[in-house]
This record gives structure tokens, sequence and C-alpha cells, in this order.
């Protein structure tokens, strides 16, 4: 029996919805301490990228680069941290996140930081809308 894709629920209640895309649903961390999206390909049970079929792992890295070169654009930032980690959430996502010389935690990752500062509903709407019109 085929399982259909389900979103784990740590990556919704952590994100915002963006767009979905022809592999990926695309999310934001719902963080304003860096602009960070999250690609998450609707394949069911996938936890890697080996997991993936050829032509579903080339349409992740284009999606991926996709993201990558909108954020560089809209962010203007020194560098574009790209990550799948998948120890704490399984299911496989991939990290898209600006990062600035002198933003929180710099130059370190932005994993295990306490203090989460959720955007503003306006912010996030602004960010999002950003996100999609360099998509189109």
């Amino acid at each position: 029996m085929k399982t259909s894709f389900v979103l784990d629920s740590r990556l919704e209640a952590d994100t915002l919805a963006v767009a979905t895309l022809a592999l990926s649903e695309l999310r934001l961390m719902n963080d304003c301490r860096w602009p960070w999206f999250i690609l998450v390909p609707k394949i069911p049970d996938a936890e890697e990228i080996h997991h993936l079929e050829g032509d579903d792992q080339l349409e992740l890295y284009q999606e991926i680069n996709c993201v990558a070169l909108a954020l560089d654009a809209m962010t203007g930032c020194s560098k574009i941290n790209i990550a799948m980690l998948g120890n704490v959430v399984r299911q496989l996502h991939i990290h898209i996140i600006a990062r600035n010389q002198g933003d929180t935690n710099w130059p370190n990752p932005v994993w295990g930081l306490a203090g989460v500062k959720p955007y503003t509903e306006a912010i996030a709407a602004s960010l999002i809308a950003k996100m999609r019109q360099r998509l189109d």
C-alpha cells in the first residue's frame, strides 16, 4: 500500500507555508533572526536524498538553487547556508538560510539557539510575497 505525503508535525508547527513547487513544499521558518526557508520534498517516507529517484534528485537540486538565488537577491546576504540534517526531524527537508556577518550567532550555525523570535504577521507576509514573486 502506497502512503501519501504528510508534512511532519514539527515542521508544520515551526514554519509558515510559502509555495508548492513541482517536487517540494516551500516553507518559511517562523524565526525572524534569519531569513530561513525550508524545502520539503513531497515524497512519502523520504528521509535522505538518496531515497529519491534520479529525476526527483535533479528536481530537488534545481529547487534548492532557485530558492537560494531568490533568497540571495531578496536579502543581499553575505552567505547562503544550505543544509540537510535530519537528526531530530527525520523527514527529508532542506534548510536554506541567509546569513550576514554580525547576525545572531555568526559565524556559528543557527541550530540549537534558544529564544526563537516569531515574525509579526505583516513581516512574514511581506517576506513570503517577495519569495513567491521571485519564484514566478
